[in-house]
């Protein structure tokens, strides 16, 4: 089993945590944006982390590894993988997640939910009801990076690589923006104005 300290190494050497002032897919904004795609664009440190979460679930009978759409897709495929599942995804159409390309859940599945970066959990809760109406059992759920320090309740057993506090203002109170501190918009959510 991996340590924090081995696991935030991972994340420290591939650039993964980012200083600025950044609006999130949760429209908070944060001192501390974690971009995920600089660890998943290494496979060695991908296959360590996703190797790693699948540990944490073996012996589970997990038969299908669920992520959202689009940094899910590449940790359900590898944590599938190490624990010889199946992989599929979610994604949006018309603003609801939803299996799509033909994928489906049976009520005999065991599933595993997978997500990159939980900060309030939004994507997570929405892919958990995905397969709460197919009638497949939740095995849990499995997240890089929680950076609720913990908070979010996602209503089944939860485990994350790295727990961290995280600390994020509504726009409205934000120290950042009162510093006049430019505000960046990463990711690929597209989020009103």
């Amino acid at each position: 089993m991996l340590s924090n300290a081995e696991i935030s190494d991972i994340f420290k050497v591939t650039g993964t945590f980012m200083e600025g002032h950044f609006r999130l897919s949760s429209g908070l904004h944060s001192a501390l944006y974690i971009e995920k795609f600089r660890v998943l664009e290494h496979p060695r440190y991908t296959e360590i982390l996703c190797r790693e979460l699948a540990a944490r679930f073996l012996g589970e009978g997990v038969t299908v590894v669920v992520g959202p759409a689009v940094g899910g897709v590449i940790i359900a495929y590898e944590v599938a993988r190490h624990l010889k599942a199946r992989s599929i995804f979610c994604e949006r159409e018309e603003n609801t997640m939803t299996l799509r390309r033909g994928f489906s859940l049976l009520p005999l599945d065991r599933v595993l939910v997978v997500e990159d970066i939980v900060t309030t959990g939004g994507s997570a809760k929405e892919v958990l009801e995905v397969v709460a109406r197919s009638g497949a059992s939740i095995c849990g759920v499995g997240l890089l990076v929680d950076r609720s320090n913990g908070r979010v309740n996602l209503g089944h057993r939860t485990e994350a690589l790295l727990t961290m506090e995280v600390t994020t203002y509504e726009p409205s109170s934000c120290p950042l923006c009162q510093q006049g501190l430019p505000l960046i918009k990463p990711g690929s959510k597209k989020l009103s104005p």
